[in-house]
């Protein structure tokens, strides 16, 4: 009898552990009660963490993402990405817009970026940045006419930490929607119809690359200087191991558009887009399986640590994963 009664206790013990892990790990639907779409999402440690959205939507959370209180912006533009520098330094574009935060996102500051006589032919709306260090960056966008219709590419860069930005001449007018940068030096930029720019000497000139795909690209991470993917319309997930020089389309059996792409490691990386969806790659990108989100509106931001990550679209969904 206590043979048996240690043997139950045991394997109990053990489907509990079991049950316990399956429950702690995964992505779990938290509410930040709004219904505007949320495109961006950053976060600067496990717990401290902003997302945005249309109508210059902007919440932070201090507890991993259980918990999220609104930030007065004071715009309408819609927040496009949120990026970080450090636990510190932070910045945002929200349409035609940038603001900079110097206190961990507590209060937020409008900078100018452009004049308007600088851009006669239209008016410019950015869609991404990111900042190198602590004086070079780089924002990018489209200039739109009074009708919204995209008219020409635009990349902007400043040497002084933001204060000052100058146009940098490129060999595409499409529309550009997302930017990434390995270091100092090495950035990638990708676009509508396939696009991808790759610059060498942080910023100052782009290179068209041959991406292999017709569909728009709508994000792109690069681990080094050498292993990148860049993901888009109609489930295109491409990737490259020689910095861009070659771009390899990888299968993937799920058509729903994916608009973010991030590795938390050399070999464990995700995907979220359209549906719900969020793919899921052990092996560096080269085979993608799709996870349950619990979620069926478009996911458009993504951001992903070691050990968590956070998932945001449509109508207020936000999703955070724990490994």
């Amino acid at each position: 009898m206590r043979n048996s009664i240690s043997a139950a206790f045991i394997v109990g013990l053990v489907l509990f552990f079991a049950n316990a892990g399956r429950a702690q790990s995964g992505w779990f639907r938290q509410s930040p009660e709004t219904t505007s779409d949320l495109v961006a999402v950053y976060f600067t440690s496990a717990s401290r963490g902003f997302i945005g959205g249309d109508n210059g939507y902007l919440a932070s959370t201090d507890d991993g993402g259980r918990t999220w209180h609104k930030i007065a912006l004071n715009t309408k533009e819609d927040i496009n990405e949120i990026y970080f520098r450090n636990d510190k330094n932070g910045y945002l574009v929200a349409g035609r817009l940038m603001f900079i935060t110097e206190d961990g996102g507590r209060t937020w500051g409008e900078t100018r970026i452009y004049r308007t006589s600088d851009f006669r032919s239209g008016t410019p709306v950015f869609s991404s940045i990111r900042f190198s260090d602590k004086k070079h960056g780089i924002a990018i966008g489209s200039l739109v006419n009074k009708d919204d219709e995209i008219i020409d590419s635009l990349v902007m860069r400043t040497e002084d930490g933001g204060d000052t930005w100058q146009r940098v001449i490129i060999p595409t007018k499409n529309e550009l929607f997302h930017l990434d940068f390995n270091g100092n030096s090495h950035g990638w930029i990708v676009g509508d119809k396939g696009l991808v720019l790759a610059s060498t000497d942080a910023g100052k000139t782009w290179s068209t690359q041959n991406s292999g795909v017709p569909r728009a690209l709508f994000a792109v991470n690069f681990r080094d200087d050498n292993n990148g993917f860049a993901v888009g319309g109609g489930g295109t997930i491409i990737r490259t191991t020689d910095g861009g020089n070659t771009w390899i389309k990888v299968e993937n059996a799920f058509p729903d558009t994916l608009k973010r792409v991030s590795f938390a490691d050399d070999k464990n990386g995700w995907a979220v887009g359209h549906n719900g969806t969020i793919l899921l790659t052990s092996d560096k990108g080269r085979t993608w399986v799709k996870q349950s989100s619990g979620v069926k509106g478009d996911f458009y931001g993504l951001f992903i640590s070691k050990k968590s990550g956070c998932a945001v679209g449509e109508k207020g969904n936000v999703v955070t994963y724990k490994r």
